[in-house]
């Protein structure tokens, strides 16, 4: 009686990863998923703390003129834009309260795009078409920084923290591209299975 071998391909679609430990595959798209859980864990803080900006930008300003943080020495300027943008959103959410609810759907527009990334952590390969599109995204971070920041008297070195965001957040979703892709690679490579004689 003999016995043979044959090739069975490795599932890249299956959520709980191929059986074989040994498996590249398998390997590659364990990392794709780890980074994955760290871009969805920034988006949703991100989004989160776009709900209390009043409380936190008080909470900044008194950290950045309290007796260990002497700001005021050192970023005179910067420490003047700060108390401008805490006195601004207190007095706006004073006056005007309804404007606050245009930040409450941008917080929330972070929370749903996080929500969208469910598939491509469940099937990576078959939903890259997510991840690329989040690759765009940041992109688009620059030139609206970039256009929209001086139209509305964002300080320039503020654009430049909020294209920071986009530059930050495009690599670990270029680190899941490279993943996708070995985990493809890799996916004709099977493990050997005794057939039946």
């Amino acid at each position: 009686m003999s016995s043979s071998t044959t090739t069975r391909p490795t599932d890249l679609t299956d959520p709980a990863g191929p059986a074989d430990a040994g498996d590249p595959a398998a390997a590659a798209l364990r990392r794709v998923r780890r980074w994955l859980w760290i871009f969805v864990v920034c988006l949703v803080l991100s989004g989160l703390t776009a709900f209390p900006l009043e409380s936190e930008t008080r909470w900044l300003a008194d950290f950045a003129t309290g007796p260990a943080a002497p700001l005021s020495e050192h970023f005179p300027g910067l420490l003047g834009k700060l108390l401008a943008v805490r006195d601004g959103i207190a007095d706006t959410n004073r006056r005007y309260p309804f404007l606050a609810y245009g930040t409450d759907w941008l917080a929330f527009a972070h929370l749903v795009i996080a929500v969208a990334f469910w598939g491509p952590i469940q099937d990576p390969v078959r939903n890259v078409w997510v991840i690329r599109w989040a690759v765009i995204a940041c992109g688009g971070i620059i030139p609206l920084a970039l256009v929209c920041g001086p139209l509305r008297g964002i300080p320039v070195y503020w654009g430049f923290v909020d294209m920071s965001f986009g530059v930050v957040g495009v690599i670990p979703l270029l680190i899941v591209l490279r993943g996708i892709r070995e985990a493809e690679r890799h996916g004709t490579a099977g493990t050997a299975a005794p057939a039946a004689a």
